[in-house]
């Protein structure tokens, strides 16, 4: 009766032990989808209860066997073998499931890691060409200004001497005009005489002025 009163304990501790895995498997099953850099608070604590629910489930299934073995002087039933060769497959099947889902979490992570790595690399080089374009941009930039500096400086280099030699030249023609006014008053009767071309000059203008204007009247009258 006491070795019944065990088997029974045995295989309803074995049922409820395998019920919880299938609860944890649907929730640890829900980091493949969506998995996180590293593994979070979550995952590890559901990953070590499978952990200890699937030792204590060999535990029991052992002694599920231990059991079995002792009864079967008394003749124990086929039913009972069924029962353990059931709960070993279940058992075995279940640290497969556990595995995939593992390796599928694993998986998951892998690729979104990788993901990220890229994106970050492609930020880190947009970043970088963003201040390699606004470097050159600036020396370009800096570039310009000097060479319209430059040109700034030659033209006013040149305004500077074209005035100087104005200057120059200035200097030059009144120094002429004053050695001609000097050497016009050291000679005797220059002035004179140049004014006296100057008279002759203006009455030559005056005579050719009526004559031009006589001949313009006579064509008018002919007409």
């Amino acid at each position: 009766m006491a070795t019944t009163t065990g088997w029974a304990q045995l295989r309803q501790q074995a049922r409820s032990l395998e019920t919880q895995t299938d609860n944890l498997f649907q929730t640890y099953s829900s980091f493949t989808s969506n998995p996180s850099k590293k593994p979070s608070e979550d995952e590890i604590r559901i990953e070590a209860q499978l952990q200890d629910l699937l030792t204590r489930r060999d535990a029991v299934v052992a002694s599920l066997s231990r059991t079995l073995d002792s009864d079967s002087a008394a003749g124990s039933s086929a039913t009972k073998l069924q029962n353990v060769l059931r709960h070993k497959e279940i058992l075995s099947d279940h640290r497969k499931e556990y595995q995939r889902l593992k390796t599928a979490i694993t998986q998951a992570r892998n690729h979104t890691n990788l993901l990220s790595s890229v994106r970050d690399d492609i930020n880190q080089y947009r970043t970088s060409t963003n201040v390699t374009n606004e470097a050159e941009y600036r020396l370009e930039e800096r570039d310009a200004i000097e060479r319209s500096h430059g040109m700034a400086d030659t033209v006013l280099a040149t305004a500077y001497a074209v005035n100087q030699e104005f200057g120059q030249q200035h200097l030059q023609l009144a120094s002429i005009n004053r050695r001609i006014k000097g050497a016009a008053m050291q000679i005797p009767g220059i002035n004179t005489l140049i004014g006296k071309i100057n008279t002759r000059k203006k009455r030559d203008s005056v005579i050719l002025a009526c004559l031009i204007s006589l001949c313009f009247l006579m064509l008018l009258w002919i007409r």
